[in-house]
């Protein structure tokens, strides 16, 4: 399974910027992201601390739910 880092970087330089490309982005730049993980408790909690921008938490929620059903 992959991380959810990884799931991510495939919104990494769009064209047009979205919430999902800015998310993306700020994770890639973000050296203490937690990149390896597959937990959404972990990355949430990371996210709750070190958010990057107003909407992230629900951008990451939505993305979350994608994720779960592109790897299940």
């Amino acid at each position: 399974m992959h991380s959810f880092y990884q799931y991510m970087m495939r919104h990494r330089g769009a064209k047009h910027v979205t919430n999902e490309s800015k998310l993306a982005e700020w994770m890639f730049r973000d050296h203490n992201f937690p990149k390896h993980s597959t937990s959404y408790d972990e990355i949430s909690s990371y996210l709750e601390w070190n958010i990057p921008f107003t909407e992230a938490l629900q951008v990451f929620d939505q993305l979350w739910e994608q994720y779960q059903n592109d790897t299940a």
